[in-house]
Formats: C-alpha cells, sequence, structure tokens
C-alpha cells in the first residue's frame, strides 16, 4: 500500500505542477497580450502622428513659397521705395528754399513799406 500512497502523491504532486505551470503559462500569454496590445496602440498612433506631420509638412510647404512670393513682391517695392526716399529729400530741399524765398519776399516787402512811408524829398 506504500506504493500506491507514493504514486497518489506523485499524481497530486504532478497535478499540482500541471495547474502551476498551466496557470503561469496563462500569465504570461496575458501579459503578452498586453503587451502586443500596448505596441498595436503604438502603431496606431505612431501612423496618426505620422498623417499630422505630413499634414504640418504640407501647410509648411505652402508657407514658403507664399513668403517667397511675398519676397519678390516686396523686392518689386524696393525702387518705388527708393523713389518714394527721393522724392521726400526733394520735397525737403524744396521746403528749405521756399522758406528762403518767403524769408526774402518778407524782406523786399518791409523794404517796399518803408520806401513807400517815407515821404519823398
Amino acid at each position: 500500500m506504500a506504493g500506491k500512497e507514493e504514486a497518489k502523491e506523485r499524481d497530486v504532486l504532478a497535478e499540482s505542477l500541471n495547474d502551476l505551470f498551466t496557470s503561469v503559462s496563462t500569465m504570461v500569454k496575458g501579459q503578452l497580450q498586453g503587451t502586443n496590445n500596448l505596441l498595436e496602440l503604438l502603431e496606431k498612433m505612431n501612423l496618426r502622428v505620422t498623417e499630422e506631420y505630413k499634414g504640418f509638412g504640407d501647410v509648411a510647404s505652402g508657407l514658403r513659397v507664399f513668403v517667397e512670393q511675398l519676397k519678390a513682391k516686396s523686392g518689386n517695392f524696393d525702387e518705388y521705395v527708393q523713389q518714394i526716399d527721393a522724392i521726400e529729400q526733394q520735397v525737403t530741399e524744396f521746403e528749405a528754399v521756399i522758406s528762403m524765398l518767403d524769408k526774402y519776399v518778407s524782406l523786399l516787402e518791409s523794404k517796399l513799406q518803408s520806401v513807400y512811408q517815407t515821404p519823398p524829398q
């Protein structure tokens, strides 16, 4: 009977070990499935971010073209800005000449008034 008890204990031990291995295997499979799910989520997030950045690239490319067009247009205005600066300089000089003429005319006017106010001798 001692042999039967040993065999029974071995069967119980074998079943316990089998249950342990099954439980550990189930736990490892669950963890691997969780990791797999996280990796799939990460892949989907990466694809979404890639789409977003592709859109940003298109926007940036459009902005670059727009800025180049603005630079070309502003380059055309440089000539006009130089002309405006030259006109402004001429106006400043013209104002100085007008101021001098105004002073000269005032001086002549005062001389004429003094001549007409003085009785002839």
